[in-house]
């Protein structure tokens, strides 16, 4: 075989075609990962190997993430669509994001928030498979949540009846907004984890201990609703106010603003948990007419794609025409179509292993003055 020796600089036949400035492209990292050993870590792993298509976007938002979302002065939001708690994801990925300090405040699907009481009070879910005959569960009495099985009355008329009974204790005879409402499930769920000995089980019971007000834009659509719904018919006086959740969580982003800090966002899935957590900053804006430019940073996974006009797969150079994300700041704002259930885990594990935990900002237990303050930005402005 002969011997063809490479030069060291390529020098074309035709230097007269492509113009000068390639070199502002081709100065990003090189794409030759080492070979994969098996001894790597999952940091080591996204950093080196994760270098295209939505593996390199899954990086980009892994160090957005932990290098600039997890600063000090820069409160973070998260949303929760699509079944993550029934998948055991509250415990192994949320959980710990709040107790490192690393979520301030949550918006979240009602029946992520319903699934979570289950491991609470130690109610068992089992791995399963989607290929099972569904006729063949409801005969049975299990229930299926794609390749998740439960128990139909040892789970969920279970927890149903503990649920009613902890909604008809005296301090739930009220108007409240959803935040007030899961804490005060939160603090049941504290106590079940302590009977049960099972600790940090409960995405309810540890925002609680975190002081991390929990928002449910569609509190009526979930299992917690319809309990809500069908106490009332027996004169039960809890009411869900809907109007102090947009105020509250307003407050939230309004305050991060007053005091000079960044506002992030971290979006799992979409629906009306995506939509809520992006709204503060067009109510701010529309409503009580104070000049703002939007969120700071914003990260999403989804599978929705954004040509179909659903509100999930929207991106955010789209929110930036509703004042939702702010335009100087698109580079830090990442797109990623992968699956929650692959992307948290990974997220969770980089940001724990590359950064300390964050003190925790107990938004809770200063909702009701920051959002006084939002009154009185409404009435000054509004007259």
């Amino acid at each position: 075989m002969a011997k063809i020796t490479l030069p060291r600089r390529f020098v074309s036949r035709y230097p007269h075609k492509f113009a000068k400035g390639k070199q502002k492209f081709l100065c990003g990292q090189r794409i030759l990962p080492p070979p994969i050993t098996g001894r790597e870590s999952v940091e080591q792993l996204v950093d080196r190997v994760f270098l295209a298509y939505n593996a390199a976007r899954l990086q980009e938002a892994c160090r957005l993430f932990t290098e600039k979302m997890l600063g000090a002065k820069v409160t973070v939001a998260m949303s929760l669509a699509g079944a993550l708690t029934p998948a055991g994801l509250g415990a192994a990925a949320i959980v710990p994001l709040i107790k490192a300090g690393f979520v301030d405040w949550i918006v979240s699907t009602g029946a992520n928030l319903y699934h979570d009481l289950h491991h609470a009070m130690n109610l068992p879910l089992y791995r399963g498979s989607p290929f099972v005959r569904d006729p063949e569960l409801r005969k049975v009495g299990v229930v299926r949540i794609y390749d998740v099985l439960l128990d139909y009355n040892q789970v969920l008329m279970a927890t149903d009846d503990i649920l009613r009974k902890i909604l008809s204790q005296p301090e739930f005879q009220k108007e409240m907004g959803t935040a007030e409402l899961h804490f005060l499930l939160g603090k049941y769920c504290a106590e079940f984890e302590q009977q049960t000995g099972l600790c940090d089980v409960s995405v309810l019971a540890a925002a609680y201990r975190a002081g991390v007000p929990c928002f449910c834009p569609s509190p009526g659509d979930s299992t917690i609703g319809m309990n809500i719904a069908g106490l009332e018919l027996k004169g039960n006086k809890l009411r869900i106010n809907p109007s102090r959740d947009v105020n509250e969580s307003t407050a939230i982003v309004l305050d991060t603003q007053k005091r000079g800090w960044q506002s992030a966002v971290v979006l799992l899935g979409g629906g009306s948990p995506k939509n809520f957590t992006l709204q503060t900053e067009p109510q701010i804006q529309e409503v009580l007419r104070i000049p703002e430019f939007g969120h700071d940073y914003f990260i999403q996974f989804t599978d929705a794609r954004p040509d179909t006009g659903g509100l999930s797969g929207a991106t955010p150079h789209e929110a930036v025409s509703w004042g939702k994300v702010d335009p100087r700041r698109l580079p830090d704002a990442v797109v990623c179509y992968l699956d929650s259930t692959v992307a948290l885990p990974i997220l969770t594990h980089y940001a724990l292993a590359r950064r300390r935990p964050r003190r925790l900002k107990r938004l809770w237990d200063r909702l009701p003055q920051l959002t006084e303050k939002v009154r009185q930005e409404y009435l000054a402005r509004n007259r």
